[in-house]
């Protein structure tokens, strides 16, 4: 058991599932879209959406959105600040079938890219990515993560170990998830140091390679 289990975490809010866990949801939604977006449609499930206005989780996911932490100050007024910075949101309850009762589903745009995921905050703060555009994925983002979108073809999970070899980056789990044989795949690698830039970029030369992101721990909230 670490620390952080027993105390939980530093956080604006009453509730660090409906608070902390949705700012983080937000906040890790903006770092896999790779770039601040401007259109966020935001489904909310379950306790999400029956009790998520009093406890705040509709302004700790656009503060999330935002690129704020759940500790943020301005959490409160995220709605006024989403104005300002040009981010347009629409939020609203959905119906999902055997999903955990914290989930919520976003739909963003950047200037240049689009995502779709699903996340569910667990309790404690602690959040768990369920999908990826529309690929299924099970992560949270509690170690530095590398989440790679590829075609699922021979050899970019050889180029991607081959890569982290190199620079000396030992892999302490790996996930493979894909919406079919031969379709679009999802790679999540979870290691033990930290997770350099520049290997996104020599990653997304690879053939086959779609996108790159990474998610280092201390970059997160």
């Amino acid at each position: 058991m670490r620390l952080f289990d027993v105390l939980g975490p530093v956080m604006i809010g009453p509730s660090s599932s409906h608070t902390a866990g949705a700012a983080r949801i937000g906040r890790t939604a903006r770092q896999l879209l790779g770039e601040a977006p401007v259109r966020a449609d935001i489904g909310l499930y379950g306790s999400f959406a029956t009790t998520g206005r009093g406890h705040g989780t509709d302004r700790a996911i656009v503060a999330g959105l935002l690129g704020m932490k759940p500790d943020d100050p301005r959490l409160p007024d995220s709605f006024a600040l989403a104005e300002q910075a040009g981010l347009a949101f629409n939020i609203h309850p959905v119906e999902l079938r055997a999903a955990h009762p914290n989930t919520a589903v976003l739909a963003l745009e950047g200037p240049t890219r689009r995502l779709n995921l699903s996340a569910a905050s667990v309790g404690g703060g602690r959040i768990r990515v369920t999908s990826i555009d529309g690929v299924a994925a099970d992560f949270g983002g509690d170690a530095n993560t590398l989440i790679i979108h590829n075609d699922d073809t021979p050899g970019c999970i050889a180029e991607v170990a081959l890569a982290l070899a190199r620079r000396q980056i030992n892999v302490a789990s790996m996930q493979v998830f894909r919406s079919a044989p031969g379709g679009e795949a999802v790679m999540v690698l979870e290691c033990d140091s930290h997770i350099p830039a520049p290997l996104e970029f020599q990653l997304t030369a690879v053939p086959g390679i779609r996108k790159v992101t990474c998610l280092n721990v201390d970059d997160k909230a």
